[in-house]
């Protein structure tokens, strides 16, 4: 019997970060969609607070996401997702996305994936990513004895940012309930995330005229200024450490997954802060 090894696709952290997700992408396992023309994946999670390349907002945000992903034989799908957040009373669905993208493989062990998604954000969204509702991405994983995978993501809006992902994980079959009918999996996983910085530099700049230095005469006032401009880098931003704990049927998964991430001592916010995220998540597919 051949399992649905259902993963998470639209994600605030990953995300993807979907930036956004990362934003959070839902995509059945190959052995499933090889013989299968068509594929619809429902899902739902629950999360203790909302994750942006292991970063958070300044308070608790936990939510609930209801995800669909339409899965085409060929790699191509359409996803859509939306978010309410617990400590939102303001509104029904705090942000929505909608996506598409396609999935294929380069080799035996080498899959690629391109997609892109619009996420629709309230005025004075409290979500990290908010400036960026836009989000473009590519992604390469290869299947060994372990499973490496880099991720990058280019989301814009308001603003521009890019964040690269590098990750590997190991799936572990810890055995059935059922005599066969079911798995239950673990997959540890680590990544490091690098990715953007905005901030506002502040240098003394010489006053010239003409292009030279103007020269110090009395009543005359001082010949340098002070200057602020905003300013962007490129830095490791976090490192993480996920462990998910799945129950899998033939056409369904529940997982529960524990996340610590640390924040690079470079990080303009938090440097060198923990934070933690438990996420519960249910998924269907068709």
């Amino acid at each position: 019997m051949r399992y649905a090894l259902i993963l998470p696709v639209f994600w605030l952290c990953y995300s993807s970060a979907q930036a956004q997700t990362d934003t959070a992408r839902t995509q059945a396992d190959s052995t499933q969609t090889d013989n299968k023309k068509v594929t619809l994946t429902l899902g739902a999670l629950y999360s203790n607070n909302a994750n942006y390349y292991g970063q958070t907002a300044a308070a608790p945000m936990p939510y609930l996401a209801a995800s669909a992903t339409l899965q085409f034989r060929s790699g191509i799908y359409f996803s859509g997702v939306g978010y309410r957040l617990l400590n939102d009373s303001g509104a029904a669905v705090s942000a929505t996305s909608a996506g598409a993208g396609i999935a294929f493989k380069i080799g035996k062990k080498l899959a690629a994936d391109l997609n892109y998604s619009h996420t629709f954000f309230p005025s004075n969204s409290p979500f990290l990513q908010a400036a960026n509702t836009d989000n473009a991405a590519a992604s390469l994983k290869y299947h060994y004895w372990m499973t490496t995978g880099v991720n990058v993501d280019y989301a814009f809006g308001k603003q521009q940012d890019v964040f690269v992902t590098l990750s590997t994980e190991k799936a572990i079959q810890l055995g059935s309930i059922f005599k066969g009918k079911d798995l239950i999996t673990l997959t540890p996983s680590v990544e490091a995330v690098g990715g953007t910085q905005h901030f506002y530099q502040t240098y003394v700049q010489e006053k010239k005229l003409l292009g030279l230095p103007l020269p110090i005469l009395p009543g005359i006032p001082g010949t340098s200024e002070t200057v602020t401009k905003e300013a962007t880098r490129f830095d490791l931003l976090s490192y993480s450490f996920k462990v998910p704990l799945a129950y899998n049927r033939a056409h369904y998964m529940i997982e529960l997954a524990y996340q610590l991430s640390v924040l690079s001592d470079k990080a303009l916010s938090g440097a060198g802060d923990a934070n933690s995220f438990f996420n519960c998540s249910f998924y269907y597919q068709f």
